[in-house]
């Protein structure tokens, strides 16, 4: 499978969010990932329902919905119920993560499963065959714009050797810095999917830099 594509709307321009919802529509990227902070869990606000429902309206590709919240597990049903086709919790936010995961799934979206910097992907080793993905934070979780932070490399290196011995189908996503500079690289060490934010709408010319991300 060629790795896949998911700006994040929340660098979009919310003045004119129909026309690059319809942008992302006629480009090359595969998903739009969505991105709900409480202000609670991580110290900022992005958005919540009433932005999803617009999305689905007019969205043509599936939503990764990546939620930043505390006690997530409240609102599956209705995220299920807003559009979201894959859902991702961080762990740090789920005291019951099993259960979540598996509440994700009887809903009948996709399960994706957040690490920020700071945690070990060894969390992971219990669930890993229970998920569909994993989130790995390579900024600091809360705001866009940040710059990579390095040691994400290794963590995919990691990573992908428990996947592979394990027998798990789970998909890599790296979420936070991620350009034209250092995507090549972050495909070859194993990543699946990358989240594109400032890199696609700071763009001047953002449908050439979503074909130059996805035809590496």
């Amino acid at each position: 499978m060629s790795h896949l594509i998911a700006p994040s709307i929340l660098s979009a321009d919310f003045g004119n969010l129909r026309t690059d919802i319809e942008m992302i529509n006629s480009s090359a990227a595969d998903w739009f990932h969505v991105d709900i902070m409480d202000g609670v869990f991580v110290p900022n606000i992005s958005f919540g329902f009433p932005v999803m429902k617009v999305l689905k309206q007019h969205a043509k590709k599936p939503l990764d919905v990546h939620l930043m919240i505390v006690q997530p597990e409240r609102y599956i049903d209705t995220f299920k119920a807003a559009g979201a086709d894959l859902l991702t919790v961080h762990i740090e936010a789920s005291t019951h993560l099993h259960r979540t995961i598996q509440a994700i799934k009887v809903s009948g979206m996709k399960a994706g499963v957040a690490l920020n910097p700071h945690t070990s992907i060894q969390q992971l080793e219990d669930v890993i065959t229970d998920i569909d993905l994993v989130c790995l934070m390579s900024v600091n979780p809360g705001f866009g714009g940040q710059k990579f932070i390095e040691a994400t490399r290794n963590k995919i290196v990691r990573l992908k050797a428990m996947i592979q011995s394990c027998g798990s189908n789970a998909l890599i996503e790296i979420d936070g810095g991620v350009d034209t500079n250092n995507s090549a690289s972050l495909i070859a060490l194993g990543a699946d999917v990358l989240v594109a934010g400032n890199a696609v709408f700071g763009s001047e010319q953002p449908l050439t830099t979503i074909q130059q991300l996805k035809s590496l």
